[in-house]
């Protein structure tokens, strides 16, 4: 066999070892939620954030996913992001803490065209999904409008999930990739003390964490081979995240944040009131102090899920403190990000903090419609 068909070959066994790998990891989880096993997940059986999924996943409408189904729409073409990265290095799916973990990893991007030659600040992403669901995958997306100005390079980072493992392994992990971000700068051309971090919901829980306990060791950790480096960060924009755990259920919500199946109980490992002890380990503001990163703090006023007054806590605290923080309160706004007036915000306060701009930000309370949620 001549080297250019053997490598073929080797090609092939090697995309068809990654199929059977995936899919067996599909298979996994579709015995795990077929509580009766019975070979077939009605809706009831699924987690409820992938309950919404049901009807797209039964694609012959029998009322039961099967197998087949399951794998079918895990492994479907994904379309293509419109937005274009032409002009970046990216390099995806680095490990930071020293294992082999597919969530303890993150993905860089470069712009290969810089405004200068100095070392680029760093805005980092962290996602959302109740410390349960979500990825790193995407969160570059949501810097695009950013990075592509050639003025930052952007991080997205993974961490594991309450399934994987409990409080404070998610803030441990972000806490190793802000030391990995750190510790590989030379290397990328990245500017070590300039790194902005920024989380939406669970992700926003987890930024106000970077930014209120750097330096704390039972919230550093010592995951990572990095761990001389600081976790500090230079500042924080934090989007409808949970800061009080404990007072969750003092404001109007669809979800009993007390139960013990609440996304908060499963992060914690029990239900919050019944390990008060842990839970307070887990509120941003119980590290609130002056020396605390500026913040950037978004919420709108009807949010069901994270209630607007956890926000409203986090603000009162820091502002209490003495430590910087811009509130921007959406009047009738929901459980999401925005477009509109926000990015504008968003850019002036990273320019404030990471260029050295004297942009003035204020609080604000800003109408839903002048913000147009996606």
């Amino acid at each position: 066999m001549n080297f250019s068909k053997f490598a073929a070959l080797a090609g092939c066994v090697l995309a068809l070892g990654q199929v059977v790998a995936q899919e067996s990891r599909h298979e996994k989880k579709f015995r795990e939620w077929d509580k009766n096993e019975d070979g077939r997940l009605t809706k009831s059986e699924l987690p409820k954030q992938n309950q919404r999924n049901f009807e797209r996943v039964d694609s012959n409408k029998d009322g039961f996913i099967s197998l087949k189904e399951h794998v079918a729409f895990l492994t479907r073409p994904r379309v293509q992001n419109s937005r274009d990265w032409s002009g970046f290095k990216i390099k995806k799916d680095i490990a930071y803490a020293g294992t082999d973990h597919e969530r303890q990893t993150l993905d860089l991007a470069l712009p290969l065209k810089r405004k200068s030659d100095k070392p680029l600040p760093v805005i980092a992403y962290i996602h959302g999904g109740a410390w349960r669901a979500g990825s790193k995958d995407g969160g570059l997306n949501r810097l695009h409008e950013y990075l592509k100005t050639g003025q930052y390079a952007g991080v997205t980072i993974g961490y594991r999930l309450s399934q994987h493992a409990k409080w404070p392994a998610q803030i441990h992990d972000c806490k190793a990739a802000i030391r990995w971000i750190r510790a590989n700068a030379k290397k990328y051309g990245l500017d070590a003390d300039r790194i902005a971090v920024h989380g939406t919901s669970a992700g926003g829980h987890l930024v106000a964490m970077l930014g209120t306990s750097a330096g704390v060791e039972a919230m550093d950790g010592s995951i990572g081979p990095h761990t001389d480096q600081s976790t500090s960060v230079r500042c924080v924009i934090d989007y409808y995240g949970p800061t009080n755990f404990l007072r969750m259920n003092d404001f109007e919500s669809r979800i009993d944040h007390d139960a013990a199946d609440s996304p908060e109980s499963q992060l914690i490992g029990g239900a919050i009131q019944k390990h008060k002890k842990q839970t307070l380990t887990a509120n941003p503001i119980a590290y609130v102090d002056k020396g605390d990163a500026p913040f950037l703090i978004m919420h709108g006023t009807k949010d069901m899920l994270v209630p607007y007054n956890q926000s409203v806590l986090l603000h009162n605290a820091l502002k209490d403190a003495g430590a910087s923080s811009v509130f921007l309160t959406v009047k009738g706004g929901g459980h999401s990000g925005g477009k509109g007036v926000l990015p504008e915000r968003f850019r002036m306060f990273i320019e404030n903090h990471l260029l050295g701009n004297n942009g003035i930000i204020d609080d604000e309370t800003i109408p839903v419609a002048k913000v147009r949620i996606r």
